[in-house]
């Protein structure tokens, strides 16, 4: 197996002028960071490197890099990084444009995070692209935002030291006032058409998005739902706990209709089983999504907060653990723990090569600190 370079401490950050690439590049800079921001339009990269260039650390006059890259010309995206680098990518949809900047980091044998959600975009980087990043030294940090940190930090505590005893985790995201971006709508769209997956009877097996709604009994009478959603968890958590056969990760709502989903979900994919229809509603999406279109102001994101709980479950039904993780907006959440992310990759701190869940690329305790620092409080 091949290892990595020493890091280097250069940072790319591609889709930089995007809503959340603007949120983390300003995030990378409040810790001190000088990324390369990268992306399609030299002006509006050149515009934010002078929006950022009164926050950079004092005593400097010099501003931010900038790289002109295109994911519909691979090549650009390729050249972006070397060994050693960092690339931080938050171009979604990511079944859409995310591979090129997976395929330029492996190719590079750099350091790679993005901020996806799309459980089939998940699987491909795990499936394929983990195998040849292990070869090459490169590793691959996917999802390392709201979608899915959260979860894999909140399951994993409550799978600590419980050994064989779980054999069933529940994980859900719940959330309370915010709203949604252009590109977070776009991608929660482009997830219906693809299958997504469950960890079941210790083996992973192919599902659709929607398939199940699962219950989080609060006790006093008190329940949350949520239908299942795919996330890391399933790829990452299992081989924290020998006995641990299932895990469900599910997508909170309290839509009075939310038992109705598995139906709609199940003639949805039905219907995707007729020549060409998947094809002709990718298309029909890409043209009407809103894509970067911009989300929420800092007023919004001030009053939205995110929940997540973890059960971890013995074979007979018994709650052995329940965590619980408050914390700030999903957006926030996001540009502060893939500004961590990367400037610990940045340092070295990376453990391993290939496809990696967030818990095995810091280790949890060094995650944990990292999540209260982004505004998380573990219950």
């Amino acid at each position: 197996m091949h290892r990595r370079s020493p890091a280097s401490g250069r940072i790319v950050l591609l889709g930089a002028t995007r809503y959340t690439g603007t949120l983390v590049a300003r995030a990378l800079v409040a810790r001190g960071a000088r990324p390369v921001l990268a992306g399609r339009s030299p002006d509006r990269l050149a515009a934010l490197a002078g929006e950022l260039a009164a926050e950079l650390a004092a005593g400097t006059d010099v501003p931010l890099e900038t790289q002109v890259a295109d994911v519909e010309e691979p090549a650009s995206v390729r050249a972006l990084v070397e060994r050693g680098d960092v690339l931080v990518s938050t171009v979604g949809p990511f079944v859409r444009h995310g591979g090129p900047a997976v395929e330029a980091a492996v190719d590079a044998g750099a350091v790679y995070l993005d901020s996806a959600g799309e459980p089939a975009f998940i699987r491909r980087v795990f499936e394929q692209h983990g195998p040849r990043a292990r070869d090459a030294g490169a590793a691959l940090i996917t999802a390392f935002g709201q979608d899915w940190v959260p979860g894999n930090v909140a399951g994993a505590l409550a799978l600590r030291e419980l050994g064989e005893q779980a054999t069933r985790l529940a994980v859900g995201y719940f959330t309370g006032g915010g709203s949604a971006s252009g590109g977070t709508l776009a991608t929660a769209t482009t997830s219906l058409l693809d299958p997504s997956y469950v960890w079941q009877d210790a083996r992973m097996r192919t599902e659709r998005v929607g398939a199940r709604v699962v219950t989080f009994d609060l006790g006093g009478g008190r329940r949350v739902r949520g239908v299942a959603a795919g996330g890391t968890e399933p790829f990452c958590l299992p081989a924290l706990a020998p006995g641990l056969r299932d895990v469900d990760v599910v997508v909170g709502s309290a839509s009075p209709l939310l038992h109705l989903a598995p139906a709609a979900t199940g003639l949805l994919a039905a219907a995707l089983h007729t020549p060409g229809l998947r094809a002709c509603l990718r298309r029909l999406v890409a043209s009407r999504s809103p894509g970067s279109s911009g989300g929420p102001d800092a007023a919004t994101r001030a009053t939205s907060r995110s929940h997540v709980l973890a059960d971890a479950r013995a074979a007979d039904g018994r709650l052995l653990r329940r965590v619980r993780l408050d914390g700030p907006d999903g957006y926030d959440f996001t540009a502060r723990i893939l500004a961590w992310g990367a400037m610990r990759a940045a340092d070295g701190a990376v453990r391993g090569v290939g496809a990696l869940g967030p818990v095995q690329a810091f280790g949890l305790d060094e995650l944990l600190d990292a999540v209260r620092d982004a505004g998380v409080t573990v219950r």
